[in-house]
């Protein structure tokens, strides 16, 4: 198997020993070189062509944002942001600029606390072969304005009256959904959930972001929220999602994850536990993301009657999640991110399909 070679970029010394050190406890991980700042960072990228970097977002003489600029538009590279989670707003506009991925530091003081990425790290690495930087690229072009206009009369042609519609999504998801959020300057009369593989700290400031972006109202699901139409209610990050029936209302669950889920938030808690309630009027949404998450959750959405459309792998940044959906042989249609919007649209009985 091809080595994955390793430029680290982080100002802190002590951080790119540690970062270096579990990096090549990993079989097949080689760090072939480390630089101070992100001009520095460019000229070892040019001179040793990695298949990977890790970036840390503040540094001087250039930060981590204008290297991802430059790097993007001259030798795209598979990039990851190493950043604590008071830079929470920072890495969502580094995946923006095409950073494929993002690791929370556990504190921003030199301290061992730091050797608890190492899984993380070791987890995101071994996905940069299945990465494809075209589809990197392209999302990290300017998010389109909102597009789609709701007819006042539905249109009466979708497969199934729907009330709720149930995203799930992992490596390249936050561009996606981002895309997908925008393209609504008015809600649909339905409900939203999320789970978007995620660590703490993160999804509060991620739900703000989506809520500045579209006609939904976007929040972080807490205990007892309500899914009503109009209402996106997003997994907080390091946690489960479920909901339950109570007093003639479907309401949110925040749960510690189960050991039998490896990905959190998961996909497959959240699906399963909306199948139970929403049965028919659910449809089930898997997009890019490493792992099989979703998989077991399409199943059991499906037993319910449920309707299932996953990503395809023409704009999928990692095509992992899509595929073990779509391999369940249980997936109604599967359609490329720029495509999602009107299938979803389509689905919920407002507009005619196209293509």
């Amino acid at each position: 198997m091809k080595r994955i070679r390793v430029v680290v970029v982080d100002d802190s010394a002590y951080n790119r020993r540690a970062i270096t050190k579990m990096l090549e406890e990993l079989p097949g991980v080689q760090v072939v070189g480390y630089a101070t700042n992100g001009e520095e960072g460019i000229r070892r990228v040019i001179d040793l062509t990695p298949d990977l970097v890790t970036l840390d977002l503040e540094m001087p003489r250039m930060d981590g944002f204008t290297m991802l600029r430059i790097l993007m538009a001259s030798t795209p590279v598979p990039t990851i942001v190493i950043s604590s989670t008071s830079g929470d707003e920072k890495v969502f506009k580094a995946l923006e600029l095409g950073a494929v991925d993002f690791i929370a530091k556990p504190t921003t003081v030199i301290s061992d606390e730091l050797l608890k990425i190492q899984k993380d790290l070791h987890e995101k690495v071994q996905g940069v072969f299945k990465l494809n930087m075209a589809r990197v690229q392209r999302r990290s072009e300017p998010v389109p304005q909102a597009v789609v206009e709701i007819p006042a009369t539905p249109a009466a042609v979708s497969p199934a009256s729907l009330d709720l519609v149930a995203i799930g999504s992992s490596t390249g998801g936050p561009p996606a959904l981002q895309r997908i959020f925008s393209a609504f300057a008015e809600p649909l009369p339905v409900a939203i959930a999320i789970a978007q593989h995620m660590p703490p700290g993160f999804t509060t400031t991620f739900a703000e972001r989506l809520n500045r972006l579209t006609g939904f109202e976007v929040r972080e699901a807490k205990d007892g929220d309500e899914l009503i139409p109009g209402r996106a209610l997003l997994a907080p990050g390091g946690k489960n999602l479920i909901f339950v029936e109570s007093g003639g209302k479907v309401v949110a669950q925040v749960i510690e994850p189960d050991a039998k889920y490896r990905y959190v938030p998961s996909v497959d808690a959240m699906f399963a536990s909306l199948a139970e309630i929403y049965r028919k009027r659910m449809l089930a949404v898997v997009l890019t993301g490493m792992g099989n998450d979703g998989a077991q959750g399409v199943r059991q959405a499906k037993r319910y009657g449920a309707q299932v459309i996953a990503e395809s792998e023409e704009t999928a940044v990692v095509y992992g999640m899509p595929r073990e959906a779509v391999a369940t042989g249980l997936v109604d249609r599967v359609v490329p991110i720029d495509a999602m919007v009107r299938e979803i649209v389509y689905r919920c009985g407002l507009m005619p399909r196209f293509g």
